[in-house]
């Protein structure tokens, strides 16, 4: 082989790698001569990710329920993989910021236009008897859901609005997790006990979560596009991107979820129309009762008022 210009190049670019971290330039490249060649499936590691899916039942179609809510974690995963990096910029410009946006965007419409994989793909009958043995597990207990909002907007949007008045930037951040919106899917404020579903929940990923409170208390969405310069704020792309954000996460995908529920919990006629998890998963889930939103400065006072009722975007 002869060594070109271009070839030299990039051996000397090399060796500057190797000496930046001591190593030394000839081991690595003495490496290259044992390793394998790289193939898809080693890459993509599909042997171990076809067999994550383990059914608790003999019934067919629970195998698309667990499929498609692993593909919703992944989705999730790309969704926070987006994220952390817009939050982690120093100072991102309005176009990379948008561009960020509308990729996290995009996976959410695949979420909620996947809901047709749920809502046609399943025999009620069938999902009526395999749901019974996923109690009480419920896909309320998703951390990496959670773990979006804590890095969508401030604090106070997340927390139930019957505290919100109650609740500011000195509140702890344990006070303010025990006064988030989804805790009302297991938690009577009346008594302050916690169910089973929630319980459990907090005993895996309370930590976590609170780490995630603080860490994006200020590098969260809404804090990064305030930090913008006054006339990037205004900017209309960038302005529509948070719309759409806002509104396909907090209602379009919302209710997609609550409606194939519905089609199943209520519109199967069997059944006692509870959740898995027991929560009271109608008021919980529909965005006009708890008013998810994410960038509320960016709404006008009636697309606020009737958030949820009606096209907001």
């Amino acid at each position: 082989m002869d060594i070109t210009p271009s070839i030299k190049e990039k051996l000397d670019l090399l060796d500057h790698k190797f000496q930046s971290i001591d190593q030394k330039t000839e081991t690595h490249l003495e490496g290259l001569l044992w390793s394998k060649p790289i193939t898809y499936w080693d890459y993509i590691q599909t042997d171990a990710l076809l067999n994550l899916q383990i059914q608790r039942t003999t019934l067919p179609d629970e195998m698309v329920f667990v499929m498609y809510h692993q593909v919703n974690e992944l989705l999730f995963k790309m969704i926070l993989w987006e994220m952390k990096q817009i939050c982690h910029a120093e100072a991102p410009k309005t176009a990379y910021f948008t561009d960020k946006l509308m990729r996290i965007s995009r996976y959410f419409d695949m979420l909620t236009t996947s809901f047709d994989i749920m809502g046609d793909g399943m025999e009620i009958d069938q999902y009526m008897k395999f749901r019974n043995t996923l109690t009480p597990a419920s896909g309320f207990q998703s951390a990496q859901y959670r773990l979006i909002e804590f890095c969508s907007t401030d604090l106070i949007n997340l927390i139930d609005y019957r505290f919100r008045k109650s609740i500011d930037r000195e509140t702890s951040y344990e006070h303010a997790m025990d006064h988030l919106y989804w805790q009302a899917a297991g938690k009577d404020y009346h008594t302050g006990k916690k169910s089973y579903l929630l319980l459990e929940f907090e005993r895996k990923y309370k930590k976590e979560f609170l780490s995630y409170m603080e860490e994006y208390n200020t590098i969260n969405l809404w804090q990064k596009f305030k930090g913008l310069p006054e006339e990037d704020q205004k900017d209309e792309a960038l302005i529509q991107a948070m719309r759409h954000y806002d509104h396909t996460v907090n209602i379009t995908w919302v209710m997609q979820h609550l409606n194939t529920a519905k089609k199943y919990i209520d519109g199967s006629g069997k059944g006692d129309g509870e959740a898995t998890g027991g929560s009271d998963w109608k008021k919980y889930m529909h965005p006009k009762y708890q008013k998810r939103i994410f960038f509320p400065e960016l709404w006008s006072q009636h697309e606020l008022d009737t958030w949820g009722e009606e096209k907001n975007v």
